[in-house]
């Protein structure tokens, strides 16, 4: 059954229930009331009659001529069943039945009229009688001087006439509970329809489901998510957020006011602002974090934040490990593409049967590449950062230029200590530029020279590009960027400078117009304290 029809069973049932609960205990209270005011009249009418002058001398009289009429009078007056007078023994004086005259009075139940005859008290009762079942009120009638009883009046109503009001009643209360719980039964739609709209029209199996898949994601992401709503309060902190903020995870975050665990955290700034964050890098609990926040909006209001984020150094390690893929990638492309050309220029040379110029040109090319791999070899032993080089050189002769390395090069003393995934990073960005700036300036050479004398490594990257002005120095290291017009560029030099920062290196660039630009960079050996 679904959510929206056994929310309207329900709710209908409870108004049902209720309204029916409120029709019973009503028609019960009006009965009881009913009784006891009809009651209470009767025990008036007849208080009233029992010190009219003219009764109390009749009954001493016993004079039912004057009694009996009006007895009949009176009874028609009050509407009641009847007004029945008696004597000091209970016989009968006035009854509406003249048969009845001159006969002791009582009813079915047995009442002997002791109260009032022999008490000297008035009171009610419900009895039947000769005419019937009524409600009837009986009172003492007292001599002049009021000190002695001489007889009784009786008034009944009768209890049809009760039943008749009840009916009355009750019509009316059963239409009104009809009424009410019709409208029960609208409300209960709309109010169903209303909250399954809510919900987005799912059922309760199902968000229970999508809460279990919901934590499910949010504890198997490497990321760290925290989620406030509009007061701030945390209502998502996965347990990666615990592990890399350093939180106790012993003690519950959520529902703690965010300044409560993170005083820190700029959450509410964008709760204030509206404004998303994307690739900020912020320090958070004397960690270096690359964070994204975003606002969470319903109706049009910002309703909370949610904040992904995920420690600096892990994202410069898979960066890092991207460019040297890369960077070999770039070497295998550049050699498969280096030695097909040659292997044609061989093919073409043996075909018009110049065999002795194929043999010259084979072995002219493996002695350069020979030379290039024994400088590397010596001058660089490490084998990462030599097959970057490698790869660069044989991209420059792709692109139809030179990398020169200087054979005077060295740079044997690489600390095992320094990354060399960041080292390989900053060297193929660099080359990359100096190639491409060059290419551009249709000129032919890039230099490289390295050096691991003293406390750092230098390296120094001379091209011959068109150089750059001031103010492309001074914004040369900003994101995005850069003197190309194509998209996808702006973002070399920016990791180059990140990644010096984290191995507390340096770069400095001079540059000419027209002449090309020397760029050089320290890398310390041991990274100060």
């Amino acid at each position: 059954m679904k959510l929206k029809t056994r929310m309207i069973l329900l709710l209908g049932m409870m108004c049902l229930l209720q309204t029916l609960g409120i029709g019973i205990f009503t028609l019960t209270y009006l009965n009881q009331s009913l009784d006891e005011q009809i009651a209470q009249r009767a025990l008036h009418v007849a208080k009233t009659v029992a010190i009219i002058p003219t009764v109390i001398s009749a009954i001493e009289r016993n004079d039912s001529n004057t009694l009996q009429p009006l007895a009949s009078q009176l009874a028609k007056k009050n509407d009641a069943l009847f007004v029945v007078i008696g004597d000091r023994e209970g016989i009968r004086l006035a009854h509406p039945t003249a048969a009845k005259l001159g006969k002791p009075m009582h009813d079915d139940e047995g009442d002997e009229n002791v109260s009032a005859l022999i008490h000297g008290k008035p009171y009610t009762q419900k009895a039947v009688g000769s005419l019937g079942p009524s409600v009837r009120g009986k009172a003492p009638v007292f001599d002049l001087t009021d000190e002695k009883v001489i007889g009784i009046v009786s008034v009944g109503f009768s209890l049809a006439a009760v039943a008749d009001i009840l009916n009355r009643y009750q019509l009316t209360l059963t239409v009104v509970i009809l009424v009410s719980f019709t409208l029960s039964v609208f409300f209960a739609i709309g109010f169903a329809s209303h909250f399954k709209k809510a919900i987005f029209g799912l059922e309760p199996e199902q968000i229970a489901r999508l809460f279990q898949e919901r934590n499910a994601t949010l504890e198997s992401v490497r990321e760290g998510i925290i989620a406030i709503n509009n007061d701030g309060v945390i209502t998502t902190f996965n347990q990666a957020a615990i592990n890399t903020l350093g939180l106790d995870s012993s003690e519950p975050i959520t529902g703690k006011h965010i300044y409560h665990v993170l005083p820190d955290s700029e959450l509410m700034l964008i709760l204030d602002t509206g404004k998303p964050d994307f690739d900020k890098e912020v320090w958070l609990q004397d960690k270096k974090l690359i964070v994204n926040r975003l606002p969470v909006i319903s109706d049009e209001k910002i309703v909370g934040v949610v904040s992904s984020f995920r420690r600096k150094d892990e994202l410069d390690a898979v960066t890092s490990k991207l460019a040297e893929v890369q960077a070999y990638a770039d070497s295998l492309r550049s050699q498969a593409h280096e030695y097909s050309n040659k292997l044609h220029t061989i093919a073409g040379l043996i075909q018009i049967s110049a065999f002795e110029e194929a043999l010259s040109y084979a072995g002219q090319e493996s002695r350069s590449h020979q030379a290039l791999i024994d400088l590397l070899v010596q001058a660089v032993p490490d084998p990462i950062v030599s097959g970057c080089l490698l790869g660069k050189f044989n991209r420059a002769k792709e692109m139809g230029l030179e990398l020169f390395i200087d054979p005077d090069s060295s740079m044997q003393a690489i600390p095992d200590s320094l990354s060399r995934e960041k080292l390989v990073s900053i060297l193929g960005n660099l080359i990359d530029n100096a190639l491409e700036a060059t290419l551009t300036n249709h000129r032919r050479l890039v230099s490289l020279s390295m050096t691991d004398l003293g406390n750092d490594l230098i390296f120094e990257i001379e091209d011959q590009g068109r150089g750059l002005t001031d103010i492309e120095q001074s914004s040369m290291f900003d994101k995005g960027v850069s003197s190309k017009e194509e998209a996808g560029h702006g973002f070399g030099l920016h990791l180059v400078k990140q990644l010096l920062s984290d191995l507390a290196g340096d770069i400095s660039f001079e540059s000419a117009l027209k002449e090309g630009t020397r760029c050089v960079v320290t890398i310390p050996k041991v990274r100060p304290v």
